[in-house]
């Protein structure tokens, strides 16, 4: 396996400091970039959850209007008597 390696030591002084600041950019950017990366997928779950919540809010204002409700009253009604037949003769 090929390994890079860079042996500061052998570099002058310039050499290592403007390495050092490429080392501090890309750190700093790639910690940004993070930073944006994250805000944009958070505000994309936001986005995706509030289209599910207004698809389900939807759905079921859609489903309690399909059914006809109305207010009821019981009301008992007397048994009917035993049923009455003829004398049998």
């Amino acid at each position: 396996m090929a390994a890079i390696r860079i042996d500061l030591r052998s570099r002058s002084l310039p050499e290592r400091i403007v390495f050092g600041l490429l080392l501090l950019a890309v750190l700093v950017l790639g910690f940004f970039f993070l930073v944006a990366a994250l805000i944009a997928g958070a505000i994309l779950a936001g986005i995706v959850l509030l289209r599910f919540w207004w698809l389900k809010r939807k759905l079921k204002k859609a489903a309690d209007e399909e059914y006809l409700t109305a207010d009821y009253t019981v009301v008992e009604r007397e048994r009917p008597a035993a049923p009455r037949f003829p004398q049998q003769q």
